[in-house]
């Protein structure tokens, strides 16, 4: 097979033999709370990796240079930063403490030596430079060399400072810190191709900020009701257009998402309330209804079977992650039990349906029992957009060729954590005579789970967070 790129190459299903690359994480069987990741995401080169934990902590990865002993083998990522993003906070005024948790990491397109990424916990979002020292200065005129001030009257000659080399040190500083804008939990932020503009939505509302601008934010999107009894549906998550600056998307609770143009706005003057530090403008219902009229372009919901229709139909519909092709053209959507890719020029229904763990349908009164059907799995392109990957129990994780209509279920485990060990596939045996090579459905441990996955931007290197680790795996071209 060809190597991974970003031309069409064949990637995901069978066709593509994975292998173990690295793990990230400790051995311990009593895995803390706060070290249990979060969010992970590459870069847009695929050169760093970002991981966010319940902790509040950002653990960057770099990859290294390729050795040059062995051209043509692939860099490990190692260890590049690691900087807490969010303290646990505490809101006197309702009484509610605030988790340090990081929901969300996006990466900004690289524009000078530094690099910039916006972290999010549930209230407040924050842009952070990571930068890199290799220098010092000496010399100065006004300082002595341990940094106290000279006495002005002992400086009797002009001295020219010099650069001398110092051994690299990273450097992780907050930039802006964008507050008090959200009332309810923030589940996306998303930065806009303008590179100028991000979103952030949380289950009501979605506002645009601009990057240089903390103070204030254009409230674009406002499903919350006059009165919260009439509540039926919120927002699950939100994702600019990758091409086209003023398009986005969200999803809902009850399965619905809306591409919207902000161009059919005007903007957003007419009904946005502008948000910030002090009270919102509030603008009248009437406009509220105009807005989410104007804002919505397109809808995209696939009708119910009614024959099929049961208890957990509505909250197995709801829709955890959304995210747009790198082409812009499609757009795919995770619901409890399968991924569905849409035509972003056909709305009725989408034009494929792949199934996660459909022998999870038999098991959804149990899994309503222990929580786990509100679990929030994402999902992600490869780099071409010719296959998808999403997460599911037991440390299992789903891959699908759009190609050859095939998939593969492949396990992140340190019992087959040899270096360049293929990864082999993993079948799940629903009822009758189970084979050597099958795990029961019963069997299954839906405490390991695979919430958040990434994919490298160009080749075919897949990072998978299980519980506190991080397993990085890849092809097997070289």
């Amino acid at each position: 097979m060809a190597g991974a790129g970003g031309g069409g190459c064949p990637a995901g299903g069978n066709d593509l033999q994975w292998c173990f690359s690295q793990v990230k994480g400790a051995i311990d069987e009593d895995v803390a709370e706060a070290d249990i990741i979060s969010t992970v995401e590459f870069n847009y080169s695929g050169d760093l990796l970002a991981t966010g934990d319940k902790g509040g902590r950002v653990v960057i990865f770099q990859r290294e240079q390729e050795n040059k002993s062995r051209p043509h083998s692939r860099g490990e990522y190692n260890v590049y930063s690691t900087f807490q993003s969010h303290e646990p906070e505490f809101d006197y005024l309702k009484s509610l403490e605030i988790e340090e948790k990081i929901n969300k990491i996006r990466w900004l397109p690289q524009q000078n030596a530094a690099h910039f990424l916006l972290s999010t916990n549930d209230k407040t979002i924050k842009l952070w430079k990571i930068s890199e020292r290799d220098k010092r200065a000496e010399g100065y005129n006004l300082k002595d060399e341990d940094g106290r001030l000279r006495d002005p009257f002992r400086i009797t000659a002009l001295r020219v400072p010099i650069l001398k080399p110092m051994d690299l040190m990273v450097e992780a500083s907050p930039r802006r810190i964008f507050a008090n804008a959200h009332t309810y939990h923030i589940n996306s932020i998303s930065v806009n191709s303008d590179h100028e503009t991000y979103l952030s939505a949380d289950d009501l509302r979605i506002n645009l900020w601009h990057l240089e601008i903390t103070d204030r934010s254009f409230n674009i999107v406002d499903i919350k009701p006059v009165n919260m009894e009439e509540l039926t549906e919120v927002i699950t998550a939100a994702e600019f257009h990758p091409h086209q600056c003023n398009v986005f998307v969200y999803s809902s609770s009850k399965g619905t998402i809306r591409l919207c143009d902000m161009r059919s706005s005007a903007l957003c003057d007419r009904h946005s309330k502008l948000t910030g530090p002090g009270p919102p403008l509030e603008v009248s219902e009437a406009q509220k209804v105009k807005a989410r009229k104007l804002t919505d372009w397109k809808v995209f919901e696939e009708p119910e079977d009614p024959s099929s229709r049961s208890f957990f139909s509505e909250i197995i519909s709801s829709i955890s992650d959304v995210r747009f092709s790198h082409s812009g053209r499609y757009m795919m959507t995770r619901d409890y039990l399968s991924v569905k890719v849409w035509d972003l020029n056909m709305e009725s229904r989408p034009v494929e349906t792949h199934q996660v763990h459909e022998y999870l349908r038999s098991k959804l009164c149990s899994l309503y029992e222990n929580d786990c059907i509100f679990d929030k799995f994402e999902c992600c392109w490869g780099g071409s957009d010719s296959a998808i990957m999403t997460g599911s129990y037991n440390n299992f994780f789903r891959m699908f060729d759009r190609n050859t209509r095939r998939d593969v279920t492949l396990e992140a485990s340190r019992e087959n954590s040899k270096p360049r060990a293929s990864l082999k596939p993993r079948k799940v045996c629903t009822g009758g005579k189970r084979k050597k090579d099958e795990i029961s459905v019963d069997s299954l441990d839906f405490n390991k789970k695979i919430l958040h996955t990434a994919w490298h931007p160009a080749e075919n290197i897949i990072a998978v967070a299980a519980t506190n680790n991080l397993y990085i795996f890849q092809d097997k071209v070289n």
